[in-house]
């Protein structure tokens, strides 16, 4: 393991505007009604909902201009009926430095600051013969971010053996795992009506603020999130609203991560429902979420499902992980619908080889089994260094496909 050399760089304030923002839509695009629908006035979609039609409209998707303004309504209906809004970058100025290994983040918004801690790992080179690495070198590797705890192990020696850096943090300082409101977050935003995947998300996308000010070895055209169960919800929903992430890895993410809303395939297990998700895990989303607890159609109601959460990814790449038998995270709906759903609309836009799946198989399929991080290395891989692979990441084997849950596939616009 390396680790930096002994360095310090501390940098005054600086309003930061660096990565997309949250997902306003183009001028060109029709606004949205103000305020959205109460969860019990949406129409009840009994099947995967058509990416390619407005949920707020009755129009639908000709070109690729008239996608955008989809991906914009799409990430207003996705914060307001799951995660919640995050916060308004524009309005956040960060303060970073640098020591050793550690990078330490600081968000300013008025008269309230939050700080909190990152680590990076680099990846060896021959050349590093004293184990570390001068934060002056040219080198410019890849980076991933990944969240956890120290509860929650993530083995990062198969992205260093890539050629990749990883980059952690621990959740808990930015937003405890509980419904108490502890955590660096809460400083800045008290009262906001926010689910901590959101907090956790936005966490990631203000340590790579820092990571572009302060660590000039990384590549940044080559950024990756990954994380397993809550930590893969919390990787797909940072990819979603950060267009600087250009790899999203959730692993074994179940409800509000890749695993579907409409689709449960139940064998020798429970699958995790919204009402798990509402109930014992409210805290993880926006209360509107809860509101389809209380209504007929339950999370039939919901305007949007998992295959269109992992489109909004598109026209960057993602890869998700699942064990063949973990059956809280309902794997056949997660492989076998959701899959051949957000094919439809990555093959679309023509990037259909940047979206992959794989299944884990006995003995190696339990939840968040470590197994996973050296799997998914051919595709990531192949997205950072263009390396050719001959694992096939469109393979849902055991499971068969469920085209019948999208039939709005025969109908796909051209983009």
């Amino acid at each position: 393991m390396l680790f930096l050399s002994s360095v310090s760089l501390v940098l005054v304030s600086l309003p930061v505007l660096l990565g997309a923002a949250v997902g306003a839509a183009s001028p060109a695009c029709a606004p949205l009604p103000t305020p959205l629908s109460q969860p019990s006035d949406l129409p009840i979609i009994s099947h995967l909902p058509d990416p390619f039609s407005f949920r707020l409209s009755d129009s639908r998707v000709e070109d690729r201009a008239d996608w955008e303004c989809r991906r914009a309504e799409l990430k207003t209906l996705v914060q307001e009926y799951l995660w919640g809004y995050l916060p308004d970058h524009a309005q956040e100025v960060v303060h970073t430095s640098r020591t050793g290994s550690n990078i330490t983040v600081t968000v300013s918004v008025a008269d309230r600051s939050a700080t909190f801690v990152a680590n990076i790992t680099f990846p060896p080179t021959p050349e590093d013969d004293d184990n570390e690495l001068d934060s002056t070198s040219d080198r410019h590797v890849p980076v991933v971010i990944s969240a956890g705890t120290y509860l929650a192990p993530v083995n990062i020696t198969p992205f260093l053996e890539s050629g990749v850096a990883v980059v952690q943090f621990d959740v808990n300082d930015v937003g405890n795992d509980s419904w108490t409101r502890v955590g660096e977050f809460w400083e800045l935003y008290p009262d906001r009506n926010i689910g901590l995947m959101g907090v956790w998300a936005w966490a990631e996308h203000r340590i790579l603020d820092a990571l572009e000010l302060v660590v000039p070895e990384l590549d940044f055209s080559r950024v990756g999130v990954v994380g397993c169960s809550r930590y893969g919800k919390t990787a797909l929903a940072a990819a979603i609203f950060d267009e600087r992430i250009t790899l999203a890895l959730p692993l074994s993410s179940g409800a509000e991560g890749i695993g579907p809303w409409r689709y449960y395939y139940e064998s020798q297990g429970v699958a995790e429902k919204i009402e798990n998700i509402t109930t014992k895990y409210g805290y993880w989303s926006t209360t509107e979420l809860w509101k389809f607890d209380n209504v007929t159609g339950n999370s039939t109601r919901v305007p949007f499902d998992a295959h269109e959460l992992v489109s909004l990814v598109a026209p960057r790449a993602i890869l998700w992980d699942e064990g063949q038998e973990d059956w809280w995270t309902n794997p056949e709906g997660s492989v076998s619908v959701v899959f051949g759903a957000a094919k439809v609309v990555f093959d679309a836009l023509g990037v259909g080889d940047r979206v992959g799946v794989h299944v884990r198989h006995p003995p190696d399929d339990l939840h968040c089994g470590l197994a996973a991080y050296s799997l998914v290395q051919p595709f990531l891989q192949k997205t950072f260094f263009g390396t050719p692979t001959t694992v096939s990441f469109d393979d849902i084997s055991p499971f068969p496909p469920h085209p019948e849950a999208y039939p709005w596939s025969t109908d796909v616009p051209q983009l």
